[in-house]
């Protein structure tokens, strides 16, 4: 794995580049990502541009054994754009106009905006594509961050109904998938379809999930542009993107079919601190060193993008600027992130920044450096992981044992029709994967439509719509599979399927479910096996059934609620959980798991494991100490048998053999 960071040449003296060079070079770096945000300085005005200041920052890195990534500066547009046309501004919902001065103002469905952001890709891919320090680009820059990414715009309604029409072909279509006889909403063309918003009453559901479906479309196709000209004047380089944690409004699967790598921008303490569903207990306990679940869980998601190759193009190495506090991180923790990214396979690890600067929006932001060059405790810890790293023996990832679907469709539906308030998707997937890892497993974090066969087991812990084709991958998936509550709920029209959930799967897995019980806060159903109280149903209940005129006599069922209906049942090697499960989730996983023949272990606290290969890496999120679980004689890599926080241990798992 090698060590990058992110650097802004064009923000400091030239005179500071030379030694900057030298000094990432010493301190152990290998890749430096620059550019992304300084189109107003490679274009000051429509077509003049000025490459002398970035050919020289590119000269003198390269020339200290420096590796480039190149980023796409379209996430700032220039004032002389706006100016030129001031509709590239993205619009609100109540018709307001977004103003210039910060940066991700721009409307992705405006064709100015989209024009121009192609002739500037161009021209930095036909200067720079072929340059040998180059060896990858970043398109764009965290595409939705500020929520700017749907913009209510004319230019937005336009594409919005050009996208209908190819979607339905006809109007008639239209108004039949969308069930508009309802509330007399039946249109007579497209031209009269509106955008789902300050309306009188809720919008139709299915109007909602279509303009979010083009909204992820339209960024797609912005970063398909980018990427198609990147690829004809850079063959050979990378293109990636550099994703959010816990952000959904678009879909990551269908955008990184046109990358080669994921990346992702991990800020432990930030996003521990600003994620909503993170309980106060939580953040109290976590933070000084992040959620110990959070960062690995977006590990594992990039890697599931990106086909297995994946980065951190911003990692965070001191406090942050953006949360409500922000807290400094306990010393080794810098270091411990960076070691957790190497454990799930990361190819970079680049820190956030290469030194804090003492003015504009991010001047509490720090960075490797203090504003006046001097190296701060991030700095130092990256200097250390560059030395262990090379100390370590090459390995490559394994995939893991167990896959969690995650579905961005699902999240769509639930946002839009969440029928309990406190029913959110990324909060129901996060808990699962959070309880796998408390069980000491690895995880691949994976999209519906992803290979699953070399899985021992299949976690999908809500898919809001499932296909006949879906339905027969799962059960026809050689491990078992566990679905938990409203799956196959929906279909693609966002309507109640004609069977009743779970849809297309009653045909494996004979199952109705009749009606949802939406649970107040508080409000909670026992869960038991036999006498036995396993755990306590929140927020959602399935009300489940044999399925009527149904060959039934396979279905099992392993647990139920304290009223006597189903809780947990299984057909064959599929399971279905039909509630929001708390502490009981473990005792069902594991029933999962041990009838797939996956081996679990329990962790306490804030110890968890990682494979990487043979090698076994275990960190404590603290604050107890923890004891690695080491087999008797085998020596450690690194670290000590008793972890305290922000500690790690590594270990071949051969060794003892």
């Amino acid at each position: 794995m090698k060590l990058g960071v992110c650097y802004y040449p064009e923000q400091w003296p030239e005179d500071y580049w030379h030694q900057d060079a030298q000094d990432m070079a010493h301190l152990g770096i290998q890749v430096v990502r620059i550019a992304e945000f300084a189109w107003s300085r490679m274009e000051p005005s429509e077509g003049l541009y000025q490459w002398e200041w970035l050919d020289k920052a590119i000269h003198i890195l390269a020339e200290a054994g420096l590796q480039v990534v190149l980023g796409t500066p379209t996430a700032a547009p220039p004032r002389w754009l706006v100016d030129k046309d001031p509709s590239v501004l993205p619009m609100d919902a109540y018709g307001r106009r977004k103003g210039f001065g910060a940066r991700r103002h721009c409307d992705l469905s405006n064709a100015s905006y989209r024009n121009a952001s192609a002739a500037i890709v161009q021209a930095m891919a036909q200067r720079y594509g072929k340059h040998p320090a180059v060896i990858a680009w970043q398109t764009d820059n965290e595409y939705g961050c500020h929520d700017t990414l749907t913009s209510y715009s004319p230019d937005a309604l336009r594409r919005f109904r050009l996208w209908l029409k190819e979607r339905y072909k006809t109007i008639e279509t239209l108004n039949t998938a969308w069930g508009n006889v309802f509330w007399s909403m039946e249109v007579g063309s497209f031209e009269q379809v509106e955008l789902p918003i300050t309306l009188a009453a809720p919008a139709n559901p299915i109007h909602s999930l279509d303009f979010k479906r083009f909204v992820s479309d339209e960024v797609c196709s912005f970063n398909r542009m980018q990427t198609e000209i990147l690829r004809t004047h850079s063959p050979g380089r990378d293109v990636l993107h550099n994703f959010m944690g816990f952000y959904g409004e678009f879909d990551h699967h269908r955008m990184a079919q046109d990358l080669d790598i994921a990346t992702w921008d991990s800020y432990p303490l930030g996003h521990t601190e600003t994620v909503p569903f993170i309980t106060e207990a939580d953040r109290q306990r976590w933070s000084r060193t992040g959620h110990p679940d959070l960062s690995a869980y977006h590990h594992d998601l990039m890697r599931g993008l990106g086909q297995g190759r994946w980065w951190i193009m911003e990692q965070q190495a001191g406090p942050v600027n953006w949360a409500q506090w922000n807290p400094i991180p306990i010393p080794g923790m810098v270091r411990a992130w960076t070691l957790e990214a190497w454990a799930h396979g990361a190819e970079v690890v680049s820190y956030f920044r290469w030194r804090q600067l003492p003015y504009a929006q991010e001047q509490m932001h720090s960075g490797l450096h203090l504003p006046n060059r001097q190296l701060d405790q991030g700095g130092l810890e990256a200097r250390q992981v560059a030395q262990e790293l090379a100390q370590l023996p090459p390995t490559r990832s394994n995939p893991a044992p167990v896959a969690l679907v995650l579905d961005y469709e699902s999240l769509w539906i639930y946002q839009i029709q969440p029928q309990g308030a406190d029913f959110h998707y990324q909060e129901l997937v996060f808990q699962y994967y959070s309880t796998l890892r408390q069980l000491g497993l690895d995880i691949d974090i994976v999209s519906p439509d992803a290979t699953l066969e070399n899985y021992a087991a299949v976690i999908v812990p809500s898919i809001a719509r499932i296909s006949p084709a879906l339905a027969d991958k799962l059960a026809q998936h050689p491990g078992h599979v566990l679905l938990g509550p409203r799956s196959g709920s929906k279909t693609e029209h966002f309507g109640i399927p004609a069977e009743l959930p779970p849809g297309p799967l009653q045909v494996h897995l004979p199952i109705q479910v009749l009606r949802v019980d939406s649970l107040r806060p508080h409000t909670t159903l026992a869960v038991q096996q036999g006498q036995h109280t396993i755990g306590h149903a929140s927020r959602w209940r399935d009300v489940v059934q044999p399925l009527p005129q149904a060959n039934t006599s396979g279905l099992q069922v392993h647990a139920h609620f304290a009223d006597g209906l189903p809780a947990h049942v299984q057909h064959g090697r599929l399971h279905y959980l039909a509630a929001w499960l708390g502490e009981g989730l473990p005792s069902v996983l594991q029933t999962v798991l041990h009838a797939a023949g996956v081996s679990t272990q329990a962790l306490t606290g804030g110890l968890r494991l990682r494979s990487h290969g043979q090698l076994r890496m275990a960190i404590n999120y603290g604050p107890d100490a923890a004891a690695v679980p080491v087999p008797p004689g085998t020596p450690l890599l690194l670290g000590q048998a008793v972890l305290q926080a922000g500690e790690v241990a590594i270990w071949d798992t051969a060794a003892g053999m």
